[in-house]
């Protein structure tokens, strides 16, 4: 892999991570259209490097908060899980550590989900997607999965009140928004997607919708993040090999951070109309390649 590929793959991996079109589809998708190797899971787990540094980097205050209000959260986590604490409020650096602590558990909550479940189907959806011989199958299956749930997102969009704020979640919110980001698990659903249509359905204001998304990938990114670095320390890399990492990680982790900025801005003011269009307009192009014989 050359440089320039591997920053093209970085870009993808960071703007694809956050917006709600799918990184690990248009991971497959786009070496396959431009006729480039796999990238390897060394590489793969770089960039999830960078996507972690991004979203570390945005969102420094909120998880400063969090880890502050780990005390308050351990004495009585039933009590808080349970309380409406400022269910009225939007997330800011003055938000009460009650609040703050109640919105760390419904993170760790909402996580064990995506957590069991891709470890239990991890071995099925690498041979379904990255299974070598089956590129046709693979890129068919993201494109479809881009159709459905870009249709989905427009769905929940379209019906959600968009009256609740983020520090208004409780557990059944967060577990159909956990149940939902493991569904993301596979190519062409798109975790922030999947997330962002849960928490819309369940009526939170769309740039709501969209932090607690970031938010709530938090554990199961830093947890690819751990696994790509001990996946790069037993896979001795070359020279070429870490240039290339280091050269997609930043690349993942400038894009990504643009990325957050951006569409949480845009959401304020705007529907997810674009992102549903190219969602569709991408799925029904990959498939007419495929089908035709022309990839």
């Amino acid at each position: 892999m050359d440089i320039l590929e591997a920053i093209v793959l970085g870009i993808v991996q960071g703007l694809t991570e956050f917006l709600p079109i799918s990184s690990s589809g248009h991971l497959i998708l786009v070496p396959w259209l431009f006729d480039w190797d796999e990238p390897g899971l060394a590489f793969d787990a770089a960039l999830h490097l960078g996507t972690l540094v991004a979203v570390f980097s945005y969102f420094r205050a909120d998880i400063s908060m969090m880890i502050r209000a780990v005390p308050t959260a351990l004495r009585n986590p039933i009590e808080i899980l349970t309380s409406d604490t400022d269910a009225g409020a939007g997330l800011s650096p003055k938000m009460s550590d009650r609040a703050a602590a109640k919105l760390g558990l419904l993170i760790v909550i909402g996580s064990i989900p995506g957590g069991v479940i891709g470890l239990a189907s991890q071995s099925s959806i690498e041979s379904f997607f990255h299974e070598a011989g089956h590129a046709t199958r693979a890129v068919v299956g993201v494109a479809v999965l881009l159709i459905v749930f870009g249709l989905v997102l427009w769905i929940a969009d379209r019906h959600g009140s968009k009256s609740r704020s983020i520090t208004s979640l409780n557990l059944r919110d967060v577990a159909v928004i956990g149940f939902a980001q493991a569904a993301a698990l596979v190519p062409g659903v798109s975790r922030s997607g999947a997330t962002m249509s849960a928490a819309l359905w369940r009526g939170l204001k769309r740039a709501d919708a969209a932090r607690f998304s970031f938010l709530l990938g938090i554990p199961l990114v830093t947890g690819a993040g751990l696994k790509g670095l001990l996946d790069i320390a037993q896979s001795s890399p070359s020279g070429s090999e870490v240039t290339a990492m280091v050269a997609g990680m930043i690349a993942a982790a400038v894009s990504g951070f643009a990325a957050i900025w951006a569409l949480l801005r845009y959401l304020q003011r705007a529907g997810v109309g674009v992102f549903v269009v190219y969602r569709i307009a991408v799925g029904i192009g990959v498939i007419l390649l495929a089908v035709s014989g022309i990839k």
